[in-house]
Order: C-alpha cells, then structure tokens, then sequence
C-alpha cells in the first residue's frame, strides 16, 4: 500500500469517526447520563461491535466525546481571556462562557462530569465517574495555567503559583457550576459576579507580563 492510499484510509477513518461522535452527540442530547452503546450505534445505524472496533468500549467513547468537547471550551474560555476589555471583563466573561457552556448542554454535561448516573446494570457497570472525570479537570487546570503564567507576572515562582492558580479557579468553577446547574439558587449573572469578586483580590494587584499579551 503506498502512502497516497493509507492517507485516504486515514481520512475515511477520521471522517467515519466524526460521524459516529455526532451520532453519539445526538444520543447524550437526549439521553444524557443514561445514553448507552446500543442507543448510539443504532443511532449511527450501525450495529455495537462496529462501534466498539472504532472506540474500544463506553469509556474508549466517553474519552473520545470529552476531548472533543473540552477542546471546544478551552477555545472559548481562551478567546474570552483574550478579548479586548478590562481585566475584570475578562475574569466574569472567563466564568460565563464556562457557565453558559454547561447551561446550554446540560445534559452533555452531566453524560461528562456525572456518568455513572445513567450506568445501566449489566451494560455500564463499572463506568466509574472519577477515574474519566477528573482528567478532564486536571487538563482545564493545566491549560489555564499556561494562559496566567503567559499573561501575569506573579514573581518568582511564577510557574508553580500560576498552576495552583489554573486547578483552582477550575475546581471553584466546576463545584459552584454544578451546585448552580443543579438548584438554579440565582441567575447565571450573580454567579458570575460572585465568582469574580471572590478571585479580583490578587488577581488584581498582578502586573502583566512584560513583552505578553497581557490578562
């Protein structure tokens, strides 16, 4: 096979792929927590052993959906960061755009941060929350790490206090998220301002980094 043929077998697969995470997409809309494999597969119209030969198994999927989802908000979560405005514009837009995310997908957002909610006995058992959860926290964490440290100037030990920075401004809004989600006490925009009053202290006083983008 030469190299012209196996990068046409590679785009049809990538292709292939992407209409199965719709397929699986359209399922979670509907379905959240409880979509299984069969639900899926015979919304892709295909049968689950070809399923599981493109993802492995729910967890081969779960991982395949989240990437593609958490890719998606990190864009936005980085354009809100970098938008044109004053640093407190950018600090609540930061935390509406992650709001507004799991506000107008809930049930995307509960298939991600709550799957075991839908486990069906026999089928999904097993399919346990934290050990597919948490690393989609901890690569948010990361990320905006990455974005403080390149756009504050927190002294000298810049890089570890930016990462504790980044983990915790994304656990307070995951925790606060989905306790809002879940019992609606306020509007998304008190949150929001909440939120900001609580991170401004330091956020604040930091200098922006000299010869960056700014924050």
């Amino acid at each position: 096979m030469d190299t012209t043929q196996r990068t046409d077998q590679e785009r049809s697969a990538d292709r292939r792929r992407r209409e199965l995470l719709e397929a699986a997409d359209r399922v979670v809309l509907r379905d959240g927590p409880g979509a299984s494999m069969n639900a899926i597969a015979a919304e892709a119209g295909i049968t689950k052993p070809i399923l599981y030969r493109h993802f492995g198994d729910k967890g081969g999927l779960y991982a395949a959906l989240a990437k593609r989802h958490t890719d998606a908000l990190l864009d936005s979560l980085r354009a809100a960061l970098d938008a044109p405005a004053e640093r407190r514009e950018r600090v609540e837009a930061t935390l509406d755009t992650y709001l507004a995310a799991i506000e107008a997908r809930p049930q995307v957002y509960r298939f991600l941060m709550h799957p075991a909610e839908g486990g069906q006995p026999g089928v999904d058992q097993g399919f346990d929350v934290g050990k597919h959860s948490a690393p989609l926290l901890r690569r948010m964490g990361e990320e905006l790490g990455k974005v403080i440290e390149d756009r504050l100037d927190l002294g000298p030990d810049s890089h570890r206090l930016a990462r504790v920075w980044g983990h915790g401004i994304v656990g307070m809004m995951f925790a606060a998220g989905d306790w809002w989600l879940g019992e609606r006490p306020c509007t998304r925009a008190e949150l929001v301002r909440s939120l900001a009053d609580l991170l401004w202290g330091r956020l604040a006083a930091a200098g922006d980094k000299v010869g960056g983008p700014g924050f």
